[in-house]
């Protein structure tokens, strides 16, 4: 359970992208020119969170269930996150971790390629950690650990009996990153989605009507006050 910043905020915020359909809707467009401006707002607050000191954040981008979606819809979005692969290139010099957790075997091997070698080549860096959950679920995570640990139990490196969480955390997706914190779902739903099931444990949530490629940082600002006044107690009195 990570704590506080110096300014009281989260230091692991996920951030559950939409609305972005219902916003080219309400204009007339394809849904895929939501998708366009949802990542303009995604560009933003990725450099307001750093500008405020937050050191993880990760984005809900693509889920397993996403595939459902239409075709030309996919195709646009995967186009997007090829495009931000090919620009974050060019913006070494912000420090960002980047990390994609997800099955990343969907991918074509060029597209997977980018997505590792970007990793790579930015594991170093540490003004802030920059998750992209790309054919992310909640279940499939917790499903990718638990043969990880059928494994380890079955070659004989563990026993039953040392399994525990910390095993397990280390074993998902998200190796090495703290427990989010805060959940923030714009566009009025409230749920998660099969989003960080396990991470989010003991965050808090804050769900608003605004859609995503309306959220802008007063938005944030907005939610990041209601973080301060929550009591976050863990189990405890």
């Amino acid at each position: 359970m990570s704590e506080l910043n110096s300014a009281g905020f989260p230091v692991h915020i996920g951030f559950i992208m939409d609305g972005n359909g219902r916003w080219a809707k309400k204009r007339g467009l394809e849904r895929k020119f939501g998708h366009k401006e949802g990542a303009k707002t995604f560009r933003k607050i990725v450099s307001y969170c750093k500008e405020l000191g937050v050191k993880y954040i990760t984005f809900y981008a693509f889920s397993t269930e996403n595939w459902k979606r239409p075709k030309d819809e996919v195709e646009a979005i995967m186009a997007l996150f090829d495009q931000y692969l090919d620009e974050v290139r060019k913006h070494t010099k912000e420090n960002i971790r980047v990390m994609f957790i997800g099955d990343k075997s969907a991918f074509d091997e060029n597209f997977r390629n980018k997505m590792i070698a970007l990793e790579e080549d930015s594991k170093d860096f540490d003004a802030m950690t920059l998750i992209l959950a790309i054919n992310y679920g909640g279940r499939d995570d917790i499903i990718y650990a638990a043969k990880q640990v059928a494994e380890l139990v079955k070659s004989g490196s563990i026993s039953s009996s040392q399994i525990d969480e910390s095993l397990f955390s280390n074993l998902l997706y998200t190796k090495g990153v703290p427990d989010v914190d805060y959940i923030i779902r714009p566009s009025g739903e409230l749920r998660l989605s099969n989003f960080l099931i396990w991470q989010a444990a003991y965050a808090e949530y804050y769900f608003t009507d605004v859609l995503w490629p309306d959220f802008d940082k007063k938005d944030l600002d907005k939610a990041l006050d209601e973080f301060k006044n929550r009591k976050r107690r863990f189990g405890g009195v």
